[in-house]
């Protein structure tokens, strides 16, 4: 997969909204993944503070020198998340993507994977998709598409600081 709106879309995402513009009662409920994409046009600049909230007391803040290494220029994707139906079995992509949401807006949270995000001055126009998978199948496409975007680019989205293994 080359990870890019065309190829994502093809897959079987939907959404592709800007984080600015999001409705979350437009967001589907149940389980699945969900991408963080830039326009073809996005330069980034990054903040020196994160937008983002404290986890454990700890700034999400990383250096500015880390960021750049982490950016992969050719790239549409930033970040690849999944949402799990939790152990209630009341979460899901609403959820996930309305915390993840919160968190850039400086609520405490526990989407530390995503923080980076955070940390682009115009993570505002990013864009959000994704894809309903049933419950058992998530954790397997999450690993899925870390290794199809570390086999497309050599290693995870901007965002991703862990890889996703298969949980068997």
């Amino acid at each position: 997969m080359l990870f890019t709106k065309k190829s994502l879309t093809e897959d079987g995402f939907t959404g592709f909204r800007p984080v600015d513009e999001l409705d979350p009662m437009r967001i589907p409920q149940g389980p699945g993944i969900f991408v963080i994409l830039r326009a073809a046009d996005f330069e980034p600049m990054f903040l020196s503070k994160s937008s983002a909230g404290t986890f454990k007391k700890k700034d999400p803040s990383l250096k500015r020198e880390a960021l750049e290494s982490e950016w992969i220029p050719d790239a549409s994707v930033l970040y690849i998340g999944k949402a799990s139906a939790g152990s209630q079995g009341n979460r899901g992509l609403r959820k996930q993507i309305q915390e993840f949401l919160d968190y850039g807006r400086g609520r405490p949270t526990v989407v530390w994977d995503a923080r980076l995000i955070w940390q682009l001055r115009d993570a505002l126009d990013l864009i959000i998709a994704w894809k309903e998978f049933p419950a058992s199948e998530v954790n397997s496409a999450e690993a899925a598409y870390h290794a199809g975007f570390v086999a497309a680019h050599g290693r995870l989205p901007f965002a991703n600081l862990v890889q996703a293994r298969s949980k068997k």
